[in-house]
């Protein structure tokens, strides 16, 4: 081929992404909703009216964050929860934290039981021991003095692990129907309050037959006549889960054993459980962009929101939150197979820096349509009437930034995942600037 027809080819190629990626731009700016209130909660909610529109019908709102210490996530969390729960009738905020621990902060939210402080340190996570989360449940405090119980809106913890409540709860039930199981539950069962997940790898999981075996002799107290059974069943239940993830490996060669997959499978149960025990339930779910994304796979595991997806179709909405550049809270690890969540005993989550993301990631494409603070729904750009470009950059794979606990010293600013919008969002939210969330002193007994 001649090399002036290579040049026009390259040349009419170029301006065809140019046309696309214009086309895409004013797509995305034209159907952002700006957030004009703000983040924090409390403002006027003439903004966020559109997702009365949007939501309607959904049972489930998935709240994400692309980094596990944003301050301005919360912020917006909050400020969304206000808004579901006072506008649009949900009634419960289920949280990727302690199963065992969520019925204290539930006692706080709903009747005033105990300090705000203690029971946001009992849920187990640095994550949610903050500044923003305590004006959280300040306000569901709020917002609940002085209804009737059926209107309050309650709060549940969903993840497995730290489950030192849960064996508070199963002392005090065995010591009056069975004190010759308590050391049994105290040797054996009682690594279940600190253990994390994968720490006590055991192909035959022994310690979850032993918690399996715990639960089997407690439901025979569960009867109509006797609350504390019915208490001692569900702690009892939670043992198993914790146990099973406790002793799973983090890598199987088939991802359904992996620990990873199970955590996200009892998560997705407990919002389950709630919904069947209470048909007119609405919930908002919070935790990591990664558990709350309708389809993720990584490395062929299905995430929490992939099982709500499944079951409740449409019902469910994932709305995963990105930010623009600043600073968030993590743990800072060295690379290298040494580092880990076993490592972290008595360290603090620190502040880390970074720059705008970079021009081929979602975050740079959602400024440059819409630099302010703002929520899109994603739906509409799959939809036959979107133009094809648009349709086309929802589909195509590309990166984006995110972050857990941990993130790898000097490495992590360069660091992107690489997704498909339309795979595994509703909606997303933009947040400019990243802050470092706030913690507060934790609460110890």
């Amino acid at each position: 081929m001649p090399a002036n027809d290579r040049e026009t080819m390259s040349a009419e190629a170029s301006e065809t992404t140019a046309t696309a990626g214009a086309t895409v731009t004013a797509w995305l700016s034209r159907n952002a909703v700006p957030l004009s209130g703000g983040l924090t909660a409390g403002a006027p909610t003439d903004d966020l009216r559109p997702l009365g529109r949007v939501l309607d019908g959904v049972r489930i709102m998935g709240l994400g964050e692309s980094t596990r210490g944003t301050r301005e996530f919360l912020q917006l969390k909050h400020r969304l929860l206000e808004y579901l729960v006072t506008e649009l009738g949900f009634t419960v905020l289920a949280m990727e934290a302690s199963a065992s621990a969520g019925p204290a902060v539930d006692a706080y939210v709903r009747e005033g039981v105990g300090d705000p402080e203690r029971v946001l340190t009992g849920l187990g996570f640095w994550t949610w021991r903050t500044e923003e989360v305590l004006a959280t449940i300040k306000w569901m405090r709020a917002y609940n003095d002085g209804r009737a119980d059926d209107d309050k809106v309650r709060f549940v913890g969903i993840d497995p692990q730290r489950s030192g409540d849960s064996l508070a709860v199963l002392e005090a039930f065995l010591t009056s129907v069975a004190p010759d199981r308590l050391p049994a539950l105290h040797s054996t069962l009682g690594v279940l309050a600190t253990a994390y997940p994968g720490s006590l790898p055991d192909p035959e999981q022994k310690l979850m037959r032993e918690a399996t075996s715990l639960l089997e002799f407690v439901r025979g107290y569960d009867k109509p006549d006797t609350p504390a059974g019915a208490v001692a069943v569900r702690h009892a239940r939670n043992l198993v889960r914790a146990a099973d993830l406790v002793t799973r490996n983090a890598q199987h060669p088939d991802p359904e054993r992996t620990v990873q997959a199970a955590r996200d499978r009892y998560m997705a149960e407990a919002v389950e459980d709630v919904l069947d025990g209470d048909p007119a339930a609405k919930v908002v779910l919070w935790g990591h962009n990664g558990h709350v994304a309708k389809g993720r796979t990584s490395g062929g595991v299905p995430p929490l929101g992939r099982h709500l997806r499944e079951r409740y179709g449409d019902a469910y909405y994932a709305l995963g939150l990105l930010f623009g550049s600043g600073s968030f809270r993590a743990h800072r690890i060295w690379p290298g197979p040494w580092s880990g969540v076993g490592g972290l005993t008595g360290r603090a989550a620190e502040g880390n820096s970074i720059g705008a993301a970079p021009a081929t990631t979602v975050e740079a494409q959602l400024a440059a349509a819409t630099p302010r603070d703002h929520l899109l729904d994603l739906r509409p750009a799959g939809a036959e009437d979107a133009p094809r470009a648009v349709r086309e950059w929802v589909g195509a794979t590309h990166g984006t930034r995110t972050f857990g606990a941990l993130v790898t010293r000097w490495y992590y600013r360069r660091d992107t995942t690489p997704l498909r919008l339309s795979d595994e969002y509703d909606g997303v939210g933009y947040v400019a600037v990243s802050t470092d969330s706030r913690p507060i002193p934790q609460h110890r007994p």
